[in-house]
């Protein structure tokens, strides 16, 4: 019988991607969906609300494994006291909704699998190299992955083998972080990001899907595991390459650290700041990265 791997998150970059590689891989796809939508027969939709803290619970009583990818972007909109409250609450009201069901129901997972960020290592730079033993920060990006990975731990204690993927920045074609950045660089107008020495852990699309998927075919897979590329890239380098990608050396200065506060406020430090991090955890497990290299990842991003 075919395993059906729920999604939260599922209509998202990452999700519409993920979709396919499980359906690849041999298991069915449900999506739960804050609108409503037709069935496809690659997917069946269910609907839930987390305003109203509704759940269809029929998606997580057919679930075999869940993935969860559901949170608002964090660097959308400015952080506001209001915009903070909901960048933790759309990352820890989904797994509460899912808790209350599987609890309710008495109904075991075979896996519980839920995205977190390589922000749990704070917003600072520094040449240190965090691994996931390293403690969480006590910053705003470091509290809402920790809150974020401490609802997953209440899927955990209900005896439900449980991985947190903590990813880097995402790169892929036309979406994510390349449809913030690219539009200035093709126009020409691409900018190194304040000092441009704080370190950018990046990973391809295709390769956090792919350790999604080992998450859930790996029943050895369980805890934290740093989903990004080893390389050092810092946003120097990463902005070099990229406007070279479209032909030109940049020939902006750099964008002042002071302005993108001003203009950004606090959600500037999630821009101006980045740590190095490890993914040799991942690695022990078998997992073999196919795109390390950043100019190719930028150019499959560009094609």
């Amino acid at each position: 019988m075919t395993q059906n791997v729920l999604l939260t998150g599922g209509t998202g970059f990452i999700g519409k991607h993920l979709t396919d590689v499980l359906i690849e891989a041999g298991y069915s796809v449900s999506v739960l969906s804050r609108s409503d939508r037709e069935n496809t027969p690659r997917v069946t939709y269910y609907k839930w609300d987390l305003n109203k803290d509704y759940i269809d619970e029929n998606a997580v009583l057919n679930a075999d494994y869940i993935i969860h990818l559901a949170g608002e972007g964090i660097v959308e909109k400015r952080w506001t006291k209001k915009r903070k409250k909901v960048l933790v609450e759309s990352r820890v009201k989904p797994v509460e909704l899912i808790h209350s069901v599987l609890k309710r129901h008495d109904k075991k997972l075979n896996a519980f699998i839920s995205a977190s960020g390589i922000g749990i290592y704070g917003a600072v730079t520094s040449h240190k190299i965090c691994t996931e033993e390293t403690p969480p920060a006590d910053d705003f990006l470091g509290m809402t992955c920790q809150v974020w990975e401490n609802a997953a731990n209440t899927i955990e204690s209900l005896g439900i083998r449980t991985v947190k993927i903590r990813t880097g920045i995402v790169l892929g074609k036309d979406e994510g972080f390349m449809k913030k950045v690219a539009p200035s660089f093709k126009a020409g107008f691409g900018a190194v990001l304040g000092t441009g020495k704080q370190y950018l852990p990046w990973i391809y699309i295709e390769d956090l899907c792919q350790i999604y998927c080992k998450a859930v075919i790996d029943d050895q897979l369980h805890g934290p595991y740093n989903a990004a590329i080893t390389d050092n890239t810092t946003n120097s380098r990463f902005s070099k390459i990229l406007a070279s990608l479209y032909g030109y050396t940049i020939w902006l200065p750099k964008a002042p650290s002071f302005i993108l506060k001003i203009v950004l406020g606090e959600m500037s430090e999630a821009i101006l700041t980045g740590q190095r991090v490890s993914s040799e955890k991942i690695q022990k497990t078998g997992f073999e990265f196919q795109c390390t290299d950043l100019e190719k990842a930028l150019i499959n991003c560009l094609k």
